[in-house]
Parts: C-alpha cells; structure tokens; sequence
C-alpha cells in the first residue's frame, strides 16, 4: 500500500478498502478440504468444570 501518511482519515479509511478488496480478488484462499470445526479440540463437559455450571 501507498504512504498515507498525507491523506486525511476518510481517504485513508477508502484506501485500505479498495486495497484490501483488490488483494481478494488476486490472491483468493483455496476452499478448504475439510469441514469447518471438525480440527477444534473436542472437550467433554465435565472438563470444562465451573464454566459449565
């Protein structure tokens, strides 16, 4: 990105927009091969002890 040290806070807000919007469109994140949540730690309910209560 463009030094912006110049522009005023809402220029600056459009700038990191459109080049977070054009990084997207140029390097899009591969679809993931497995399901979402399935690499969570899986915690049985007692473990979790005051949390659950």
């Amino acid at each position: 990105m463009a030094n912006t040290k110049k522009l005023s806070k809402e220029d600056r807000k459009k700038a990191k927009r459109t080049a977070r919007k054009k990084k997207a469109t140029e390097t899009p994140l591969k679809p993931r091969d497995y399901p979402r949540g399935s690499k969570k730690p899986k915690v049985k309910k007692l473990v979790r002890g005051q949390s659950k209560r």
